[in-house]
């Protein structure tokens, strides 16, 4: 039954985002808030076709951390294509940290860029980070939640991979709140596999870390709360632990910083 599921799902996902980027091309002619209303609409036509073939549901957590309006530096836990799909309906008009590589793809690459979202020049470091600093001042001048991921790319449930320096970087240079957002996607969606499991997927926003700390202190807190709390709903929901080797290491920054995790 569940690769029964999981194939139809598929099948609709694939097919009715094909049919949307096609049928809905005119989207990229007219205002880009008015788009961001459309594309709100197919982001829920997928969220129903989770919860009726899946039995996927999701449910959120925290949202009193974020501010009634304004900007706002939002450090993500990265398991899955499913969370990326669902920053619009849980935040308003978010700016979300994507390589510009993505902005080449067609169709898809074309509502990106018409999103204003903010693409980073992955290569050499400097250009990597002048282009991220730029975007990100730009989107702190339009009052929009700013969406990076800080280990980079998708990291599995239990697995550990090192935080980047790019948000540190980002919570110096704009003087925001940083709010830890923590999630289990990777227990239901996960990582290249075909399969999506039925269940609840959690969302959870934690407490923010003030702006004018100093950013290496900012970024040791953001693992610390980060890797704990996502923890905490991986083991939850009966996944693994993520193995920090850095934490076994005495006098290291992880192993200064990082709490054990919460029991569950």
């Amino acid at each position: 039954m569940l690769l029964f599921r999981s194939l139809l799902f598929n099948l609709a996902f694939y097919v009715w985002t094909i049919l949307c980027c096609f049928g809905l091309f005119w989207m990229l002619f007219i205002p880009r808030r008015a788009m961001i209303e459309v594309v709100r609409w197919y982001l829920g036509t997928l969220d129903w076709l989770e919860r009726h073939i899946i039995g996927l549901r999701w449910e959120v957590k925290g949202l009193e951390h974020l501010p009634k309006d304004g900007a706002v530096l939002i450090g993500a836990k990265h398991q899955s294509m499913w969370e990326t799909m669902k920053l619009h309906l849980m935040l308003a008009d978010p700016a979300i940290v994507l390589k510009r590589e993505l902005l080449w793809l067609p169709l898809w690459g074309w509502y990106a860029w018409k999103a204003d979202l903010i693409p980073i020049h992955r290569g050499k470091r400097g250009s990597a980070i002048n282009s991220l600093i730029a975007g990100a001042r730009r989107m702190k001048a339009q009052g929009r939640p700013i969406v990076i991921f800080p280990q980079g790319t998708r990291t599995a449930p239990g697995s550990y991979r090192p935080y980047k320096v790019g948000i540190a970087v980002l919570y110096e240079d704009l003087g925001l709140p940083l709010v830890p957002m923590a999630l289990n996607s990777g227990m239901f969606w996960g990582r290249r596999t075909f399969i999506r499991k039925p269940g609840t997927i959690t969302i959870e926003f934690l407490p923010p870390i003030p702006p004018g700390l100093p950013k290496e202190t900012a970024l040791f807190e953001l693992e610390a709360r980060l890797e704990d709390a996502s923890d905490r709903l991986v083991m939850a929901v009966g996944g693994p632990m993520t193995l920090n080797p850095l934490a076994a290491m005495p006098g290291t920054a992880a192993a200064r910083h990082r709490p054990e995790p919460s029991a569950v």
